[in-house]
């Protein structure tokens, strides 16, 4: 083999003439690429990458010779003699007790269309005994273009033998997002190429948003060619976990490699978040589906937002029409979803709130609290509303966690409830400077409710059964009054209107004026008496 001085690009026709033998000889032979976890450093898979060495001029660009053998109609033969060399890796692995990671393996789009492609990676595969959950297949979002049926059509059947497919090179395209909504990939690896160098600026927008789309698509991203710790720290705040490319490890020879895997820990790759198994993500998000149905015309007031532990920020995903008209105080929808979520809450509601949340998280169940909102809006101007949330998590993924909430607007409610305990308090006051006790009694069943001073001063309990017994066994009724007093409530029980008199009550044989009366229904059957005892002050003889 000559040096690397004699290194250097061979011709089309030199590629072609010495193909064969690269087949036969492993000129043509597969670099790993290790697959990190920037979060635990741990080695989540790797990609198998096609190399060329010539012995007389080196080192091919994979950039030179794949376009060749693609023009050539010789990329599928290659395609299939890197795909049995990672079989045989992954046997050597399995023979060995070495611990076993998911490799990746290219698969053009010359494949797709020319060849059945599919069926022979499954051949080699059972040939080699390796089990599918360690192989997976890459398709570039490129191959999909002018051939979506067929490229659907080679997933379903990957799928079928039990393949994960990864969307190669996404973002390089001009049809990402609707390729991505047509074709059933598992992993989206992300291309770099986006950043340009500079992690902030559109750029760094737009993957953001790509890593937001994927996490509510279910699906984790493999973000590839990252070469420094900023890049890759960019990405994990975002939410992008897994990364490829030189920071971590260069492609590898398999000897090499094989003795990285010995020494790195692993861990399997997982979506960015997990949805709870009763929900079907694709048909939650599918506008004409059952779920979207019920979530905007049967649940009642709803939101879907994300609230991200690490920061305690919350952000709206989505919401329906009773949402709007419930607690929407007069903004659309629009300012709803650019408003902070927080921005209406004080920090003792927010506190409030948030520990909510987090009762749902512990508890897997749905929580409940009220907090008021100050809401500023043009069409209302300032207004202050107490809402009843109800909330439940869907999802989580570290931190982050997708939360369902049913919400109420109670503010009349409260306003309501306020109100009548302003008027309760009026009331005992006015009890108390005319010295009056009062009570209902259920005619149905005789139980009698008293009010706070019949507790307070008496000793009655909140609730007296078979009224008037246990009240005459105690002395507030005297022994010489109860069967008159007996005989009252079977007067009310058969539809008397009004009793009174000046009855001895307690112990001390206190005079009070005691009266009842009734409350009928409207087939004039008697359902409630009212009684109330009012202290007979005796008044001074006049002069």
């Amino acid at each position: 083999m000559e040096n690397s001085s004699h290194e250097r690009p061979m011709t089309e026709a030199e590629l072609l003439s010495s193909f064969e033998d690269a087949i036969n000889y492993e000129h043509i032979f597969v670099s790993y690429q290790a697959q990190i976890n920037h979060t635990t450093g741990r080695m989540v898979g790797a990609e198998a990458l096609m190399r060329w060495k010539h012995p007389l001029y080196g080192m091919q660009y994979p950039t030179d010779f794949i376009p060749v053998l693609e023009k050539n109609d010789l990329i599928y033969r290659a395609d299939l003699h890197i795909f049995e060399m990672v079989c045989r890796f992954q046997k050597k692995c399995l023979d060995e007790r070495i611990p076993m990671i998911p490799i990746s393996v290219n698969m053009s789009r010359y494949d797709i269309y020319n060849h059945e492609y599919v069926d022979a990676i499954e051949a080699i595969r059972r040939k080699y005994d390796v089990p599918v959950k360690f192989l997976r297949i890459e398709v570039t979002e490129s191959s999909a273009i002018g051939g979506m049926e067929l490229v659907s059509s080679v997933l379903k059947k990957l799928h079928s033998f039990g393949y994960l497919v990864e969307m190669d090179d996404f973002g390089s395209g001009y049809s990402s997002l609707n390729i991505l909504k047509d074709l059933d990939v598992d992993i989206i690896k992300l291309d770099m190429t986006f950043m340009s160098g500079d992690i902030g600026g559109r750029g760094g927008a737009i993957i953001s948003s790509i890593v937001q789309m994927a996490k509510w698509l279910n699906t984790p991203v493999i973000a590839e060619g990252v070469e420094t710790v900023e890049i890759a720290d960019y990405l994990n705040s975002i939410g992008c976990n897994y990364i490829q490319g030189y920071l971590y490890c260069k492609p590898t020879a398999p000897d090499e490699f094989m003795e990285m895997i010995k020494k790195v820990k692993h861990e399997p790759i997982t979506a960015a978040l997990d949805l709870i198994k009763a929900m079907d993500a694709g048909k939650f998000w599918n506008p004409e589906s059952m779920e979207t149905l019920i979530f905007s015309n049967f649940v009642g007031a709803a939101a879907i937002f994300v609230y991200d532990k690490s920061d305690e920020s919350a952000e709206i995903i989505r919401v329906n029409k009773k949402y709007i008209r419930e607690v929407g105080a007069g903004r659309t929808d629009t300012e709803i979803f650019d408003s902070n979520p927080w921005a209406d809450l004080d920090k003792t509601n927010q506190d409030i709130y948030k520990k909510t949340i987090m009762r749902a998280v512990e508890s897997n169940d749905e929580e409940v609290c009220e907090t008021w909102r100050d809401i500023c809006t043009k069409m209302c101007g300032d207004e202050s509303l107490c809402i009843r949330s109800a909330i439940r998590i869907i999802g989580k993924g570290g931190d982050k966690f997708l939360i369902y909430a049913m919400v109420r607007n109670i503010t009349k409610e409260k306003k309501w409830s306020e109100d009548i305990k302003d008027r309760e308090h009026l009331l005992k006051q006015g009890f108390e400077h005319a010295n009056v006790y009062a009570w209902e009694v259920d005619l149905a069943t005789w139980d009698m409710r008293p009010c706070f001073r019949c507790m307070r001063d008496l000793n009655v309990p909140p609730v007296v059964h078979n009224y008037p017994e246990p009240l005459i066994e105690n002395g507030l009724f005297p022994a010489d009054y109860a069967d008159m007093y007996r005989d009252w409530m079977k007067q009310l029980t058969e539809g008397v209107g009004e009793l009174e008199a000046v009855i001895p009550l307690t112990v001390g044989r206190i005079p009070f004026h005691v009266r009842y009366t009734t409350e009928f229904d409207e087939n004039g059957k008697p359902l409630k008496a009212y009684g109330s005892a009012t202290f007979v002050v005796d008044t001074p003889p006049s002069e």
